[in-house]
């Protein structure tokens, strides 16, 4: 009898333990919604030669810049080129990019993409020989070099070949080590701005509330400020460590709200519904008209010992069917009868991108229509 009494106490207790808080739901952290503007990266580029490839890198004919690339690289190591030319196509042009991280300190590696230049048909299996990376300001930031790894294949015979992913592109991991560190340092700032990476006023509202209700309980007052619907700044206290201000407010939990939107893409039949979606009361109906046109060519011969001539007789049939044209009333107070009102209707994903633009058309879709 006990045991009977305790299990029925866990089983009355389970309600409240599985139901959440639909405002918890949709908190987040302040570091996934938003960035650092002094922590932004910063992208480095640069021009370099990848070799060791077995045939498929560039015609020297067809790419000169190649040629005179590996003349260069030669003469550098002390070697002459006067009077050859060669016709290898394991030589390929490639632009290396990649971005320098915020904070990163000389020493550290970061990974890298290379991308063909020239006629090459393939990366696969090549180095990429030292390659300077500069910035916008024509300062070098980092130095590349590595074997280049390609994710796709390409292999072809005398009547065929196949060729699966890109093989005129690749990466190489942890390729480039950083030489110099950027001139702003995070402890020389005055300020945090944070960055919303989904601008919204009341996002950005709340996230000033939520840090100043922190700094009150903390510091005994406000520090944040929202500026807009994207920029919140934050004040440094006089005795706070910044590095340390930066760690407690970003793991901040914050209610986010965003926009409510339908996005649409023709081309693959992507429908993306927003929870905030609301449909005002409306009728819909939707049919489809399909006429098929059929050509049915009969061959009429003569007669026997006659003196006539083979002809074609042309036979054309036409069918018209028409579809659909059910009538059904929506009515999407919330996201679920919404879209059970569209799966209702019983259309594919391309009538029901017609239905949308045609709500929208109407007004009844409280909602930004985004077409992509």
């Amino acid at each position: 009898m006990r045991r009977l009494r305790h299990l029925l106490a866990i089983l009355l207790a389970l309600p409240s333990l599985i139901v959440a808080d639909p405002a918890f739901a949709l908190q987040s952290r302040i570091k996934d919604i938003a960035s650092l503007q002094a922590g932004r990266d910063n992208q480095l580029i640069g021009y370099g030669l990848i070799v060791g490839l077995q045939g498929t890198g560039d015609g020297l004919r067809s790419s000169p810049f190649t040629e005179q690339s590996m003349r260069a690289m030669l003469q550098n190591l002390g070697i002459s080129t006067q009077g050859g030319q060669s016709a290898a196509k394991n030589t390929a042009a490639v632009m290396v990019t990649t971005n320098l991280p915020p904070f990163a300190s000389p020493g550290s590696r970061i990974d890298v993409t290379v991308s063909s230049l020239g006629d090459a048909t393939s990366l696969r299996g090549g180095t990429l020989v030292m390659t300077s990376l500069s910035g916008a300001d024509g300062q070098i930031y980092a130095v590349a070099q590595g074997s280049v790894i390609v994710s796709g294949f390409q292999a072809q015979g005398a009547a065929a070949s196949v060729t699966e992913g890109v093989t005129t592109a690749g990466r190489v991991p942890g390729g480039a080590i950083i030489e110099r560190e950027l001139p702003s340092r995070f402890k020389d700032s005055v300020n945090l701005v944070l960055q919303l990476r989904n601008p919204d006023f009341s996002t950005s509202i709340r996230i000033a509330d939520t840090v100043n209700a922190w700094a009150t309980s903390h510091f005994g007052g406000p520090i944040a400020e929202a500026k807009d619907s994207q920029e919140v700044a934050i004040d440094k206290p006089k005795m706070a460590d910044l590095t340390r201000l930066m760690a407690d407010i970003e793991n901040l939990d914050v209610q986010t709200d965003t926009p409510a939107k339908v996005v649409i893409n023709e081309r693959t039949g992507t429908i993306v519904i927003g929870a905030d979606v609301r449909v005002s009361p409306v009728a819909v109906s939707y049919g489809t008209l399909t006429v098929q046109v059929s050509e049915n060519p009969q061959v009429i011969q003569p007669e026997p010992f006659s003196n006539g001539q083979t002809a074609v007789q042309n036979q054309t049939d036409i069918t018209a069917n028409k579809s659909g044209g059910k009538v059904a009333v929506l009515d999407g107070p919330d996201l679920k009868t919404l879209v059970s009102g569209l799966n209702n209707i019983g259309v594919k994903p391309d009538g029901i991108i017609a239905i949308l633009q045609g709500i929208k058309s109407a007004g009844a879709l409280q909602a930004e229509l985004v077409l992509q």
